[in-house]
């Protein structure tokens, strides 16, 4: 047997980190798709009364809301808080905006490329169905969709009307989080 030659450690080394970094890569992906599974476990018990349903035992998020693109067919579990925890399990709602349907300009962020990656489909006209915690079903229509600044969005909590912003980062395509921002923005048709 001959012996392994040195010229192969090196291309070896690299192959194996290559494959851990796609696995890392996969993993991002499998524990978003797993993790709605089992929020969408809680989100029934939260349907049928449960106070407190979490999604798993060691949870610290708690699903508030259904949203869905019924064009597109897509539907999430929005988490109450936009952590990085919960962002990474699912859409979550900004703390200090008004819950859908209850005036004011609600706002849930997701990443582009997991649970909003669909708004890069989204057109005016679409309709966004939101189911709170109580059942009740709102129906927005998507008006505008706008590129801004993170931190100069002119997205606020007390804005008047009855809105709703699906906000995610921009470029779609982007590997690194940069400083825009992908708003979809959507008024009530139907209160709940």
């Amino acid at each position: 047997m001959r012996p392994l030659r040195r010229s192969w450690i090196v291309p070896g080394m690299c192959a194996g980190l290559g494959l851990a970094l796609m696995g890392l890569g996969g993993w991002t992906y499998t524990k978003a798709a797993v993790a709605q599974v089992l929020l969408e476990r809680a989100w029934s018990d939260t349907l049928l009364g449960a106070d407190d349903a979490a999604p798993w035992p060691w949870a610290d998020i708690r699903p508030v809301l259904s949203v869905a693109v019924p064009r597109l067919g897509v539907t999430a579990i929005v988490l109450d808080g936009v952590s990085g925890e919960a962002m990474a399990f699912g859409p979550g709602r900004m703390e200090n905006t008004p819950l859908p349907g209850q005036g004011g300009l609600s706002v849930l962020a997701a990443h582009r490329d997991t649970h909003f990656a669909f708004l890069k489909e989204v057109r005016a006209g679409d309709r966004i169905e939101v189911t709170g915690g109580d059942g009740r079903l709102r129906v927005f229509e998507v008006t505008e969709m706008k590129v801004v600044d993170a931190d100069a969005s002119g997205l606020y909590a007390d804005a008047p009307g009855n809105r709703l912003a699906l906000v995610t980062c921009w470029p779609f395509d982007s590997t690194t989080p940069g400083p825009e921002r992908f708003v979809v923005l959507a008024d009530l048709l139907t209160p709940g």
